[in-house]
């Protein structure tokens, strides 16, 4: 990466993180209390790292700015249910393009590379473009390997086939190299229990879904 580039991609950084600082909820982290989505923006990254090494620089920046300003739009603002969910995740996902393209714009980047990363952000393209699918696949890993274990506890009336439905719905999303990240990460046995399921109830999903993607990749 040119230096300029280096520069710019951290000036971008450096504003997610400074509009992440703002989150009034917070969360505890080796004995420190600090901004919730300031410590999911750096473990989105840290993933990204450990997953995708040679990440592109939108795909670094879509990444960090993955739940920009995300308290703002409550999820208890919505009716519950299917639809009420839906309508909440597309305006989230409406205001961190929005807000991430205000910071690239802001740092001299293209349209389209704005574009691109609202794109990301939205889940376009899912399965078709490469970086798109790589960052559903690093949002999935770091829901399971960091926020499973309270999304569990929130939702403990859930039974264990509730639990592996919804774990077959994330692998649905992901692809085999997401697969691979999950299954490696050290999880408590209860969790890989559930993982385990639901990876033999969605085999054959799996499988096909994994053909798909060795045919289109060549």
């Amino acid at each position: 990466m040119k230096p300029e580039a280096n520069e710019r991609l951290g000036a971008v950084i450096a504003a997610i993180d400074k509009v992440n600082a703002e989150d009034p909820r917070t969360i505890e982290v080796d004995g420190e209390s600090r901004p919730y989505e300031s410590v999911y923006a750096e473990r989105m990254t840290e993933t990204l790292a450990r997953i995708y090494p040679d990440a592109s620089e939108l795909l670094q920046i879509a990444a960090r700015a993955q739940h920009i300003r995300r308290w703002a739009i409550p999820r208890d603002k919505y009716p519950e249910g299917r639809e009420g969910y839906n309508k909440w995740r597309r305006e989230l996902r409406d205001l961190h393009a929005s807000l991430v393209g205000d910071i690239m714009r802001e740092n001299s980047y293209s349209d389209h590379d704005i574009e691109l990363v609202g794109q990301f952000l939205k889940k376009e393209q899912l399965k078709k473009e490469p970086d798109s699918q790589a960052l559903e696949n690093v949002v999935d890993v770091v829901f399971i390997e960091h926020y499973w274990d309270d999304f569990v506890a929130k939702y403990a009336h859930y039974d264990d086939d509730k639990l592996i439905d919804i774990v077959g719905k994330t692998l649905r999303k992901m692809s085999s190299k997401g697969h691979a990240a999950a299954l490696a990460l050290d999880l408590p046995d209860e969790t890989k229990r559930i993982i385990l399921a639901a990876v033999e109830r969605e085999k054959d999903k799996l499988a096909a879904m994994a053909k798909v993607e060795m045919e289109r990749n060549g």
